[in-house]
């Protein structure tokens, strides 16, 4: 296992009623003024947005509003929250939502203690913030594992780039499974994927070795699998969300990546994709992954045949490369067991979306068993369909 070095800031409040419970006691360590971070207006209709506000009011607070956060939030958004935060003096960032909600007030935390252009200053001159406004999460949709770092995805829609910006960890999140319960039935399938995929491409980093994270990370995805199975018969059981719940927050907690050097060159693929298409994230992954995988099985074929095995239960056959093959079909047949896209067509990519550009602009792994050309990407991208 290589060095390394953990910490986990965030503290946990998981299960039923925990907002209730918890939130008002929380409040006290902060100022008067919370900005209240959302979506389109789903905590509206589900009661969240009432369970919320009302323990902010009765704690004396200001509440300050930024809603229409979008699935992928773009740059131009986290400069509207970064300037809503300033002018009002805000003290606590209270992002209610999903990964999209916390990924956007993780900059804007940042971008509004500084003057300095906040996508300049990490990807031009590769320096970092160091001052943030303290943000907390009430989780709602889960998959991201979001509340668990402080990476953020922002697409700068100008450039057309959706990248990897670092910002804000939050100091406390709420997972109330409960609150997924008025999600739509093919989002909560698409989180669940996304967290499937963080755990893979951790999985599928380096060193090739067996390691504890590695075996950790084999539990992980096995459990994802089985409680994705088991929501497709019983949409409502609250034991599976549960479990899909901590899974989401174990793939992005840290855990996992001890030791590693990460993959995740599907999730450089679907970034760009998204930032020309506006894709779903989950399912713009299901659609790659296959693909992808059968492109650098082989050249892998040790640690693809070990994910064969010890995930999907398949028995080694005459060759690494077929056993690690044989994974990757049954990764294949799981996505379109579970009704996520298949296919670009599938997914509602434009039939001229310039996939050329798409993988002219993605990042290139290093954690990845093979490192790939564009021409590679574009080829991949090209079987996608």
């Amino acid at each position: 296992m290589n060095n390394f070095r953990f910490e986990n800031k965030t503290k946990v409040y998981f299960g039923k009623g925990g907002v209730k419970e918890y939130l008002r006691c929380l409040l006290k360590n902060y100022g008067d003024t919370v900005m209240l971070a959302y979506g389109g207006g789903s905590i509206k209709r589900n009661g969240v947005y009432d369970e919320v506000t009302e323990i902010l009011a009765d704690a004396g607070k200001t509440v300050v509003e930024f809603s229409g956060i979008m699935p992928n939030p773009t740059y131009a958004k986290v400069q509207e929250g970064a300037r809503l935060a300033r002018e009002h003096h805000v003290e606590l960032i209270l992002a209610v939502g999903g990964g999209s909600v916390s990924d956007c007030c993780k900059i804007v935390s940042a971008q509004a203690e500084m003057d300095e252009d906040i996508w300049e200053q990490q990807t031009v001159k590769h320096t970092y913030p160091t001052d943030f406004i303290p943000m907390g999460t009430i989780v709602t949709v889960f998959g991201t594992g979001s509340e668990m770092n402080n990476g953020a995805v922002i697409t700068h829609e100008e450039k057309k780039i959706k990248g990897a910006l670092l910002g804000a960890q939050a100091d406390f999140a709420f997972l109330d499974p409960m609150y997924s319960m008025s999600v739509p039935f093919a989002q909560v399938i698409s989180g669940a994927f996304d967290t499937l995929s963080h755990a893979m491409e951790t999985y599928f980093g380096k060193p090739e070795e067996n390691n504890l994270s590695d075996d950790i990370n084999e539990a992980v995805m096995r459990s994802v699998i089985r409680n994705i199975r088991v929501l497709l018969t019983d949409h409502e059981s609250y034991d599976a969300r549960s479990e899909l719940a901590w899974a989401s927050a174990m793939a992005e907690n840290g855990l996992l990546k001890v030791g590693k050097i990460t993959d995740f060159q599907a999730h450089q693929m679907e970034h760009q994709l998204g930032a020309y298409t506006d894709c779903n994230h989950g399912a713009g992954l299901a659609v790659i992954h296959p693909p992808l995988y059968r492109h650098i099985c082989k050249d892998g074929a040790v640690r693809f045949s070990r994910f064969a095995q010890n995930v999907w239960g398949i028995a080694p056959q005459k060759t690494p490369e077929t056993t690690a093959l044989a994974g990757v079909e049954a990764l294949a047949a799981f996505i379109k067991e579970i009704g996520l896209p298949t296919t670009f067509g599938e997914l509602g990519i434009p039939a001229d979306t310039d996939l050329r550009a798409v993988a002219d602009s993605t990042n290139l792994t290093a954690g990845c068993c093979k490192k790939l050309t564009h021409d590679e990407v574009y080829e991949i991208l090209k079987e996608c369909w």
